[in-house]
Parts: C-alpha cells; sequence; structure tokens
C-alpha cells in the first residue's frame, strides 16, 4: 500500500479545486489533489468549446494565482451588460466606464483556464495530483484526516490536517458527511452552445428574460456568442431535438435582431437547474467549496465566481492559521471560513433565485413594476452601482485574492 502525506487533500481537480491547490501550494502549502478523471485531457481548440463567465473579482483572484497574464490574449472582455424583459419596455445597461475599470468581466473558455491553471499548477513542487483516483473512504481524528484512495488498480492511504470537499454538486463527501442540503427544481433546463451572428458582439453581453427564463448571450472571441437559453424542463427535448436551421430560427424568435441574423450554432448540450444550498460548509477537519456548498440558477453567471471567492477565504483561513502557528484543520480556524462565507453565498443565492422568480411573472402589476425597477436602476448611480458590484464579485467583505493582494 502506498501512503501519502500532505497539509491539505483536495479532493476534486476541476477548476475550483485546482485554484486552492494553486492557491495554497504557492503559498508553501503541501497539498494533495484527488481526481476521479485524467486531469489534463488532451483537448483541441474548437467552435463547440464550452466557456464559463468571470466576474471582474475572479480575474483578480487569478492574477493573484500567477496565471493571469498567460490568460490575457485568450479571454474576451465584457465592456457592457445589456438587461432586457421581452416583450416588455424595461431594460438597463451596466457600462465599463461607469465602474471605471478595464471591464465588467471575461469569457473564456474551460480548456483556457485548464491549461493555465494546470501549468502553473506544474510549477509548483508542493501539489502532487492524483489521477485518475477514487476516495474510497476517510477517517477523521483529533490530529488529522486518513483518506483512503485507488490509483491504477493500487490502494493509497493519504494524511493531512485538513480535506477540502470540492467534489460538485453530487458531492458524495457531503453525503459521507449527513450535510442536509435545501433544494428547489426550477423546473427549467439550460440549452448551452455556441452560435455565431452576423453582426459583431461589440463585447457585449446580453440578459434576456422571457416567459419561460432568462436568455444569455456572452462574448467570445473569433466573434461567437456563448449561448444560455433557459426553457422550460417539458420543452427541453423538442428543442434539443431541432435541426441547425430550425434551432436558430426559434432562437431568433426569442433574441431578436440586436445581433443580426444567427448564422451558425454548434453542439448543444441541456442542463436541469436547480438551486442547492449545504446547511454547513465545515465538519471537524472538513471544509466544502464550490458547488458542494451552493449550486445556483445560471442567470447573471454568479456561480462558478461564488465558488473562486471560497477558493480565497479558505486559502487566507488556512494561511493566517499557518502563519500564527495554529491547526489548519481545526475548528476554530475552519469556523471563521464558514462564517465569512455564509453572507456572500446567501446574499447571491437569493440574487439569482429572486431573479427568476420575479421575471417569471406574468401578471400584469408585477410586470409593470419590474420594468419600471429596471428603468429606475437605469438612471439612478447609488442602486446602479450597487447592482453592479454585485455581478463583478466586489461586494461584501472580500479575502484579499478578490482586493487584488497577495496571501
Amino acid at each position: 500500500m502506498m501512503k501519502n502525506k500532505s497539509d491539505v487533500i483536495i479532493v476534486g481537480g476541476g477548476l475550483v479545486g485546482a485554484s486552492l491547490a494553486c492557491a495554497l501550494g504557492q503559498a508553501g502549502v503541501r497539498v494533495t489533489i484527488v481526481e476521479a478523471g485524467p486531469l489534463r485531457a488532451d483537448q483541441q481548440p474548437g467552435y463547440d468549446e464550452r466557456s464559463i463567465a468571470l466576474a471582474q473579482g475572479s480575474q483578480r483572484i487569478f492574477s493573484g494565482l500567477g496565471f493571469w497574464q498567460s490568460l490575457q490574449d485568450q479571454v474576451c472582455p465584457i465592456h457592457t451588460i445589456h438587461v432586457s424583459d421581452r416583450g416588455h419596455f424595461g431594460f438597463t445597461r451596466l457600462r465599463r466606464e461607469e465602474e471605471g475599470v478595464p471591464a465588467l468581466g471575461y469569457v473564456a473558455t474551460a480548456r483556457v483556464l485548464g491549461k493555465a491553471l494546470f501549468a502553473r499548477l506544474d510549477e509548483l513542487d508542493t501539489v502532487e495530483v492524483l489521477a485518475p483516483a477514487q476516495l474510497v473512504d476517510f477517517r477523521v481524528s483529533r490530529d488529522g484526516v486518513e483518506a483512503d484512495l485507488t490509483l491504477d488498480g493500487t490502494s493509497v492511504t493519504c494524511t493531512a490536517r485538513l480535506l477540502v470537499a470540492a467534489d460538485g454538486a453530487q458531492s458524495s463527501i457531503r453525503e459521507q458527511l449527513g450535510i442536509e442540503t435545501t433544494q428547489r427544481d426550477y423546473g427549467q433546463t439550460a440549452v448551452i452552445a455556441n452560435v455565431t451572428p452576423d453582426r459583431p458582439h461589440q463585447n457585449v453581453a446580453y440578459e434576456r428574460f422571457t416567459d419561460t427564463g432568462p436568455m444569455a448571450l456572452l462574448p467570445m472571441s473569433e466573434q461567437r456568442c456563448a449561448l444560455v437559453w433557459t426553457v422550460r424542463s417539458d420543452q427541453s427535448d423538442g428543442i434539443m431535438g431541432l435541426d441547425d436551421a430550425e434551432f436558430l430560427s426559434r432562437l431568433q424568435a426569442r433574441f431578436g435582431y440586436r445581433l443580426g441574423r444567427f448564422l451558425k450554432v454548434g453542439q448543444r448540450q441541456a442542463y436541469p437547474l436547480q438551486l442547492l444550498r449545504a446547511r454547513e460548509s465545515v465538519r471537524p477537519r472538513m471544509a466544502l467549496i464550490g458547488n458542494a456548498i451552493h449550486t445556483l440558477h445560471p442567470v447573471a453567471g454568479q456561480g462558478f465566481n461564488l465558488g473562486l471567492r471560497d477558493v480565497a477565504t479558505l486559502a487566507e483561513v488556512i494561511m493566517d492559521a499557518q502563519r500564527n502557528g495554529r491547526d489548519i484543520g481545526g475548528s476554530t480556524v475552519l469556523d471563521r471560513y464558514a462564517d465569512w462565507r455564509q453572507a456572500d453565498q446567501r446574499r447571491v443565492a437569493v440574487f439569482t433565485d429572486s431573479m427568476v422568480r420575479l421575471f417569471g411573472q406574468t401578471f400584469p402589476p408585477v410586470t409593470w413594476i419590474r420594468d419600471a425597477g429596471m428603468l429606475a436602476l437605469d438612471f439612478c448611480p447609488p442602486a446602479k452601482r450597487w447592482f453592479g458590484r454585485l455581478t463583478m464579485g466586489k461586494s461584501g467583505r472580500l479575502p484579499r485574492l478578490a482586493r487584488g493582494l497577495n496571501l
């Protein structure tokens, strides 16, 4: 049996888990990543690449992790966000000039992010990657945590002072710990694809609310747009079954002609949507981050960015404890992380859920009030600034990385 010893074990080597490993590893913390799949799939760039919206605050976090410079030429900046209500008069716009930032956010492909992040991890001698590996069991003691794994058919025992669950919305660690969740099925499905319009997107991100849910079009490289089309779940099979021409025709009817005519659509994927929040984010020597704690509706593109702020906060709490000679897996340290993250997680979950509920209403007085509110927001600088800071990931108490500072 192989043995592995580190300071922190991170179960889940996706972008959130790998970001935490990068943050801790570059600060000298010994980290073991346990990932079920091959960490570096040989992916070639293509039209159908999955995209991720990065808030302006997330750009600061990646800059602090030391690899944003390698990304700059491969991401598409968002200069304007245009929010509208289909069939109604309400709209509002956020512009980078009003917020005093070079971009409100960025759109990057998961492949580009992963390549830059894993290249940074390769530079860190303090990070060891075990993949493909499966977590079989774990045991918590007063002094540490012990995890049993299988790695290519070989049994491995890992010991550390802290185990972090970054294993996604269906977190097996959360389930083994018996942590309860609150869930809400939206009865909606997100249809994801890349499309090409015949007009330049001019770095504008569109969020258009419709009677079946929000529709987002995000600017990408090569004048593509990343589409997130929310439909009722009973409509998703029909939408997915359309040929490309009919799909583009339906999309055109729903979105309109602000981008001209849609010329091309790539491969489509569909994801059922739900709100999930774990009632606890820490246990003795255990911490949850990312989708293991919260899975949100994709409206306003907040989910991944919220997970990155989990990363930045947990890394800061761990490093503060390390510098002060405290146990990084101790309850006092982990409770500080949980308490710090609670307000931001609740605020963003309520914000996204409220938008889905509000714009799902068809009662005429409600639609009139919300559209009047959108117009008022466009002409009320303080309210607009609050809205802008929330969407850019700059509201509330921020960890050092999210403020552009080093750990």
